[in-house]
């Protein structure tokens, strides 16, 4: 798992997922740019890690926005010369009824999740080439035994695990690997639903084999880490659950 020399970008990364993603990566040796909107969560992902002995940098970027993504990409490599790891974290989720979820939430999951992926994906291609490799969130929300409230949801994450396959069967002549990861781990996000409906996560946690929602870092970062490595290299184009075995993706 060895990322020494490496640079990664890492999109919301001041909490949650994105942060333990990057924990994970600085702690195998990456540079890490950590980026979102907020830039005092940014700054503390960035002090966890330089307290560590690690190297990063924070990027206050909007990912709905394709020159905020440009900009970001620039000074990520005006800083360290070079990109080795993208992954595509950052989301904001459209949750509700069809009949009650607003255009104006699903246009903001499409644009911060599948659109932004691919704007990403495609302003970090050139500088991939060779050894890149791009890791990015999916959901296994699509394989819910009830999709009540979570259909949009579901459909701009399952539009990034199609981009993720595209990408893989597209770019893997140039040497740039593309996986898509469905994880479930103890967030803010997740926490927020679960004090929110406290009845259907005794059900969601019944639900997973392991008994257990997964830890940011040591559970998915860990992992994000060694499908970044060299350990992974004939990995391309999968969709893998980090889920404790709940999702069924065959």
């Amino acid at each position: 798992m060895n990322l020494q020399d490496k640079v990664a970008l890492v999109t919301g990364a001041g909490q949650g997922v994105g942060q333990g993603i990057a924990l994970a990566l600085a702690a195998q040796g990456a540079k890490v740019a950590v980026s979102g909107r907020t830039l005092a969560k940014l700054e503390a992902t960035v002090e966890k890690i330089r307290e560590r002995g690690g190297e990063a940098l924070p990027i206050v970027c909007e990912v709905k926005s394709p020159e905020s993504l440009q900009a970001c990409v620039d000074t990520v490599i005006s800083n360290w010369d070079g990109l080795n790891i993208l992954v595509n974290n950052a989301q904001e989720v459209p949750l509700g009824r069809l009949l009650e979820v607003t255009d104006d939430a699903v246009t903001a999951g499409w644009e911060s999740g599948p659109m932004a992926t691919l704007r990403l994906m495609k302003l970090c291609y050139p500088h991939l080439k060779g050894d890149g490799v791009i890791i990015n969130l999916g959901s296994s929300a699509a394989k819910r035994w009830d999709m009540a409230g979570y259909g949009a949801y579901a459909g701009v994450k399952e539009a990034i695990r199609s981009l993720t396959r595209a990408a893989a069967c597209e770019w893997g002549p140039d040497n740039i690997r593309c996986n898509a990861i469905l994880p479930h781990a103890l967030s803010p996000a997740l926490e927020w639903w679960l004090q929110r409906d406290p009845a259907e996560a005794e059900a969601f946690f019944a639900q997973i084999p392991q008994r257990r929602i997964g830890d940011c870092e040591q559970d998915i970062g860990r992992f994000v880490a060694l499908l970044c490595s060299e350990g992974a290299g004939y990995v391309n184009g999968q969709s893998i659950a980090l889920d404790g075995g709940q999702a069924f993706l065959g």
